[in-house]
């Protein structure tokens, strides 16, 4: 995926999850932060930042924050709506017959409902931007409705279930349950696991105006067994 108009920025301050102060060219504007995460670790004063202009001249906040340099150099997209576009964009090479988007399944609506032939998947898609010495955590706040989402997949018949972590930043594989700051969603995970819930990594590389998953990374999804094919 692509942003356009895309301008660079440092951060000043988050007042609350959904705005943060910056300075453009040695002026302070307040923009829109596209992840209602925590990314403490990330959104630091000093901070090198990148922005999306809005295409809407009628909103509030002229540009939304789309990522950010981490201290360690890493630049990490996270735009929290990034990871379902560039999974859709990614299964649109896997010979589906059907993809269906925002598919409602039980209580709750899962990202995918996918069809090969005679064999349906279910797929929800987590965005991880979480670090922490080479390895990729989810969450980084906690997340009752991504438990629920898991509960979902373990529970769901008649679909292959697929769990699917999109890595906003280059240079990680894997991602693992982030258990000091969820337990309640790393043991849904494993229970989710143990039932044979298939979970996938999609690493991607990150420049301030895209997020595109790893050519190194494609594989293919196995209509038997869920099974990932290198």
């Amino acid at each position: 995926m692509n942003y356009k108009r895309v301008v660079r920025a440092v951060f000043v301050q988050r007042p609350n999850r959904f705005v943060a102060r910056v300075m453009i060219d040695g002026c302070e504007q307040t923009v829109h932060v596209k992840n209602t995460g925590r990314c403490k670790e990330l959104l630091l004063p000093g901070a090198e930042v990148w922005l999306s202009e809005s295409d809407n001249p009628a909103r509030k906040t002229a540009y939304d924050l789309i990522a950010v340099r981490k201290e360690n150099g890493l630049l990490i997209n996270i735009d929290s709506q990034a990871p379902n576009v560039v999974a859709r964009e990614w299964l649109d090479t896997q010979g589906f017959d059907l993809i269906r988007p925002e598919f409602q399944y039980g209580q709750s609506r899962l990202d995918f409902m996918m069809r090969r032939g005679d064999v349906q998947f279910l797929m929800e898609v987590k965005g991880c931007t979480l670090e922490r010495d080479g390895i990729g955590y989810f969450p980084d706040a906690p997340t009752q409705r991504g438990t629920k989402h898991l509960r979902e997949l373990a529970n769901a018949v008649g679909y292959k279930a697929i769990l699917t972590f999109v890595i906003q930043m280059d240079g990680i594989t894997e991602v693992h349950g982030n258990m000091e700051t969820d337990p309640l969603f790393c043991r849904a995970l494993e229970d989710a696991k143990a039932v044979g819930v298939q979970v996938i990594f999609l690493p991607c590389h990150v420049e301030p105006d895209s997020l595109t998953v790893q050519k190194s990374a494609c594989c293919q999804i196995a209509s038997s067994g869920c099974g990932i094919v290198k």
